[in-house]
């Protein structure tokens, strides 16, 4: 394995009625003025906010509501989100819901701390932060990004047309609550979404230099077949518990950053796909699954080795006399064949973009990764998305 230092800071609360058990608890750490943050209100439908501003009440907090999160957070609404924050001299953001909304508050909890533009100085290039951000807790609502136990934050420059994503370990969350019966109500595409991005996130780690025997591989073949499981299950019935709670730490598993010890990662395809989210807002997993399949068609012959591998490891398929390339090639088709299986979109028609949209300017602002088995240059991105219509 390579060389790494590992850091994690979040503390996680696991199971059915944690916020009700430990929230009140935790609360007494931090002042009197907390900024509720969430989405486009579901959580009012559910019960969820009920539930969680009657333990912020009965602590004597002072609630300040930071509603209408896009699914895609914006620059625009990180800026609200933080005017709101120093103008109330908020103590804590506690964040509600799913990636994009833990993604907001993080950049938040930056710029409630910081007098400059944290686009320019934070996001455009990486950037040091040598100051404690606002504090921060996410109650989890929505499986997927695994944003809750690390200091990623991806965010759409609507004015630059550019999403990209920075991870610093301050803004981590002090804590974490996962609840999985609080997924119950998403509904069944954004379960399945969630899921997929959760099983991207492994994918990217995975297929990656070193390819010799490693633990992250051996325990990422272990989380991709537990999310394809579980997530069969699930799409069956959504209120199994033992399938929620396993598909919510799979979520967590992939994007707490254990499994990228001693690993390269790839992460070429979520570029892709960011940038095509940031020209068309469409949903993140949803367009992973358009792209994922036509993209490693184009990888899979100079990272055969992993491919192959990933075809007998994850989806079962035997050796036989098979050579590493034919093996390589029926994983990817496997991958495609599970997509189709668990009702994504396998084009970018069916994800919504429209025909006229202009895939070489997408194409062009994407940025190549060097961690791909492939360096892929910006005209074979371009034949990616033209494949994948």
């Amino acid at each position: 394995m390579n060389n790494f230092v590992f850091e994690n800071s979040s503390k996680v609360y696991f199971g059915e009625g944690c916020v009700k058990e430990y929230l009140s608890n935790i609360l007494t750490s931090y002042g009197d003025k907390v900024m509720l943050c969430y989405g486009g209100g579901s959580i009012k439908n559910n019960g969820i906010y009920d539930e969680v501003v009657s333990v912020l009440t009965d602590s004597n907090k002072k609630i300040i509501d930071f509603p209408g999160i896009p699914s895609n957070p914006t620059y625009s609404k990180v800026q609200e989100g933080i005017s709101l924050a120093k103008e109330n001299n908020v103590d804590l953001i506690l964040a509600v819901g799913g990636g994009s909304v833990m993604d907001c508050c993080k950049a938040i909890s930056l710029g409630a701390k910081y007098d400059g533009d944290i686009w320019s100085d934070f996001w455009a290039r990486g950037g040091v932060v040598n100051f404690e951000p606002l504090p921060l807790g996410i109650i989890v609502t929505a499986a997927g990004t695994g944003s809750e136990c690390n200091g990623g934050a991806v965010i759409t420059n609507e004015e630059l047309k550019i999403k990209t994503g920075r991870d610093y370990p301050k803004l981590n969350a002090q804590f974490v609550m996962l609840d999985p019966t609080y997924t119950y109500s998403v509904p069944k595409f954004q379960m399945v979404s969630g899921a997929f991005d959760t099983l991207s996130h492994i994918m990217e780690i995975y297929f990656s230099e070193p390819d010799e025997s490693n633990v992250s591989d051996d325990i990422s073949e272990a989380l991709m077949k537990n999310v394809i499981k579980n997530l069969r299950v699930a799409i069956k019935n959504p209120e199994d518990y033992e399938a929620r709670s396993n598909l919510m730490w799979d979520a967590t598993m992939a994007e707490n950053r254990i499994i990228k010890l001693g690993k390269k990662t790839d992460f070429q395809c979520h570029q892709m796909e960011h940038q095509l989210g940031a020209y068309t807002n469409c949903n993140h997993g949803a367009g992973l699954a358009v792209l994922h399949p036509v993209y490693y068609k184009h990888i899979c012959e100079v990272g055969k080795k992993k491919f192959a591998q990933f075809a007998t490891n994850v989806w079962g398929i035997p050796k036989d006399n098979k050579t590493e390339e034919q093996l390589a090639l029926e994983g990817v088709n496997a991958l495609a064949d599970f997509i189709k299986e668990i009702g994504m979109p396998t084009t970018l028609k069916e994800l919504g973009v429209e025909e006229n949209i202009n895939l070489k300017e997408i194409a062009e602002s994407c940025f190549i990764v060097g961690g791909s088995y492939k360096k892929l240059t910006h005209k074979e991105i371009l034949e990616i998305f033209e494949e994948c219509k």
